[in-house]
């Protein structure tokens, strides 16, 4: 690391939603149910999240709430408790007659559960809320949790893209983070979907993991594209508070993450992009890149257009009428009160019209570009004049550029979004913790 390279230290920087979390409460959670009242909205799509908490172990930078202590009784009375949750949800006359667009299985490790488990709760998900006419069902899978078997039901149960949490390729980087697959059960996990024929794989990788080198990283570019999936994710490495790293980092009184430092990380995505753009790929936000015109990301397009949807499981978050709501983070909690019939909402908040335009504007911004054409018919708001401070600033430093087909992130600014994006948050919203 260089004396002026910027280190990384401990914090959220991802931005996923707006306004942050740490502004969402139980004092609206009222406001779910007022909303779950209204009519069903005829052009608004409806999604459905469904978050399975199961890992084998837990990595030490993973900051979602996952458990590696559950028995098969308690995996068993968590599924029941998932179904049981979305009972709560069926007679709202916002879902009436409506049906999903889109499913996404997140972790946690949804490829976890059996092949027994996972088609009880597809199953049992479907006869409550039928998702015939959904055009994606994307799933989450840890490579040594895949069988030839299970990816085969995969495909049978409808999965249409299946997200492979490689992270990294090298033996030792794995073992340093505490992952729990190890690198020979890449290729195996890789071959069995295949086999059953998932229409897009998605590799995920991690810029800046510890232990992580200029040769490794290029080694995990080069091995992704020797697989040749249809898209590729690519994160830069960061330490939430509530993460194994950072507990270590405080027991030994450093604030300072032993992983690569802002700037190798961003040089590190951007490459990798570059190498993936040479092969076919075309990047399609701060993130991902794809190839062949069938390959899309309907639910993260369909959620930053102000999607409604359905989150269901622990600490599950949702999005419904403009209200968000995360569900209940304790294990016993969010189970009891599911058997009691009940929602398990724990804190919400009730977004205005401003804030459903920065929204959809700041997470719109992660994709590379952005047409406010969009919101002067969905909102009535200029947003070249709305936004016309921070957009110079951003021009002036390099990183978007605003011209007759709209505003443009450059590679430079998108490699650096998730730090731009509070720039154009409610001047209150600006100030706290994001989570």
């Amino acid at each position: 690391m260089t004396e002026s390279a910027q280190p990384t230290t401990v914090g959220n920087y991802f931005v996923s939603n707006y306004p942050p979390f740490s502004f969402w409460v139980p004092d609206q959670v009222p406001a779910v149910a007022a909303v779950l009242e209204r009519p069903a909205p005829r052009d608004v799509p409806l999604g459905l999240y469904i978050h399975i908490p199961f890992c084998r172990k837990r990595c030490d930078f993973c900051y979602f709430k996952v458990y590696t202590d559950k028995n098969s009784s308690q995996v068993r009375r968590y599924l029941d408790a998932v179904l049981l949750e979305l009972d709560t949800y069926m007679q709202a006359e916002l879902l009436n007659g409506r049906k999903p667009s889109f499913v996404y299985f997140g972790g946690g490790t949804p490829s976890y559960l059996s092949t027994g488990q996972l088609t009880e709760l597809f199953e049992g998900l479907q006869s409550r809320l039928a998702w015939d006419d959904a055009r994606e069902i994307a799933f989450e899978c840890e490579p040594g949790t895949l069988q030839e078997g299970k990816a085969q039901r995969l495909k049978e149960l409808g999965v249409t893209r299946l997200s492979l949490g490689v992270e990294n390729f090298d033996a030792e980087v794995l073992e340093l983070n505490n992952r729990a697959h190890r690198a020979t059960e890449i290729d195996r996990a890789y071959g069995f979907i295949r086999d059953a024929g998932i229409e897009q794989v998605n590799i995920d990788l991690i810029a800046g993991m510890v232990g992580e080198t200029e040769d490794n990283w290029k080694y995990c570019i080069d091995r992704t594209l020797e697989l040749a999936p249809e898209s590729v994710t690519l994160y830069q490495m960061e330490v939430p508070y509530n993460t194994t790293m950072y507990q270590r980092m405080k027991d030994g009184s450093t604030n300072v993450a032993p992983v690569a430092d802002w700037d190798t990380k961003r040089r590190w995505v951007a490459e990798g992009f570059e190498r993936l753009e040479q092969e076919g790929y075309v990047v399609g936000s701060a993130y991902t890149a794809s190839r062949g015109k069938s390959t899309s990301f309907l639910y993260r397009d369909a959620l930053w257009q102000g999607a409604d949807m359905l989150g269901l499981g622990v600490s599950s978050f949702g999005h419904l009428g403009g209200v968000h709501y995360q569900n209940e983070s304790s294990w016993d909690n969010y189970i009891s009160r599911c058997e009691a019939g009940e929602a398990p909402v724990h804190r919400a908040y009730e977004t205005n019209p401003e804030e459903r335009l920065i929204r959809e504007f700041i997470l719109q911004l992660k994709l590379g570009h952005l047409d406010p054409s969009y919101f002067a018919d969905k909102f009535g708001v200029d947003v070249l004049e709305r936004f016309r401070d921070p957009l110079r600033e951003h021009q002036d430093a390099g990183y978007m550029v605003v011209d007759g087909d709209g505003i443009h992130t450059t590679r430079e600014g998108l490699m650096r979004i998730d730090g731009l994006l509070p720039s154009f948050f409610l001047e209150h919203h600006r100030t706290s913790r994001y989570v």
